[in-house]
């Protein structure tokens, strides 16, 4: 008998908790799994399973044996895929779970340009700030903004870093003054960002070798909506912290201005976010390395000098 069937139809057995479920899912007979399972025992010298005529139990040997064959079927199944990756060209349906502004300027883009490379990529996007659940939510792929929770069993890449930036539109300095410290924008009115169920996010600004320095502002308005905050910016509502790359536009036509000047701009890491797998499918592979090469352009200061740097451990697993 080959080795590896018998390991997979023993993994089958322990898995679905019978010879006789093993057998129906595998379409084999009740005799052809026990006698796949006594092939291993003999080779090995050693029983793994007890079995009575009403019930089957592994043995300490079997466990542990158990799990070692569930390693070595995963790195097959990984080492096949990855000469069947050489072969082909991504297919099938990829889901993608973002934030619903940064994914619908920013990450929607570069996405809808991979599908046009590859006419057999099918893609499901979800464009939400909702935090899904991969697993649960059934998803390839997730980007997210802004620090990450440790959680077990996914891996996390960085992608870009997006800046913020302190904006206000020249009809409202006009009235109010100008912020010039961070200590004067308790002094004023500001457009936050908040969703239903989430706390207001303070504003951070980085300090170099110390952690960030969080300001909560005093928001009269508080909007769900990146592009209704520099709106209401440009209507001279208030203060703004933003992405620079959404507010550079207006920033260039003067409808804003960037405060703060000699204050360094605090940059949010965008990662890209997937569940821990033996083989990466090319699909999500060739979807992460996409938004790796494009974000950062997309992101990219046109000063380049405002940016303080950092490099903060990530409580993911991956790079």
């Amino acid at each position: 008998m080959d080795r590896l069937e018998s390991m997979a139809v023993f993994v089958r057995a322990v898995d679905l908790g019978s010879f006789a479920a093993a057998a129906t899912a595998l379409d084999l007979s009740g005799p052809m799994v026990g006698k796949h399972v006594r092939f291993l025992e003999e080779r090995l010298g050693m029983r793994l399973i007890n079995r009575t005529t009403r019930r089957q139990s592994l043995t300490d040997f079997g466990r542990a044996y158990y799990e070692r064959c569930r390693l070595v079927l995963a790195e097959a199944e990984a080492a096949d895929a990855l000469a069947a990756d050489q072969l082909a060209e991504p297919r099938g349906k990829l889901r993608v779970t973002m934030p619903a502004h940064f994914g619908r300027h920013c990450v929607t883009p570069v996405l809808l340009k991979l599908a046009g490379q590859y006419p057999m990529l099918q893609l499901d996007l979800s464009l939400s700030d909702r935090f899904a659940d991969l697993a649960e939510d059934g998803f390839d792929l997730a980007i997210r903004t802004g620090g990450l929770d440790d959680k077990a069993g996914v891996i996390a890449r960085r992608l870009a870093r997006q800046d913020m930036v302190v904006c206000a539109a020249p009809s409202y300095l006009e009235i109010h003054g100008e912020p010039r410290r961070i200590e004067d924008l308790a002094d004023h009115q500001a457009i936050v960002y908040h969703r239903p169920g989430m706390i207001v996010q303070p504003w951070l600004f980085p300090r170099e070798g110390q952690t960030a320095l969080e300001v909560t502002p005093n928001g009269r308005l508080r909007l769900d909506d990146l592009d209704a905050i520099a709106d209401a910016a440009v209507d001279g509502m208030g203060l703004a912290w933003l992405p620079y790359w959404l507010a550079r536009k207006r920033i260039q036509a003067g409808t804003l201005v960037e405060l703060l000047p000699d204050q360094p701009r605090y940059p949010y890491d965008c990662h890209a976010l997937w569940l821990r797998t033996p083989h990466l499918s090319l699909k999500v592979r060739l979807a992460v390395d996409a938004l790796a090469a494009a974000l950062p352009k997309m992101m990219a200061p046109t000063d380049g000098l405002r940016s303080l740097r950092r490099d903060v451990p990530v409580p993911y697993e991956g790079g």
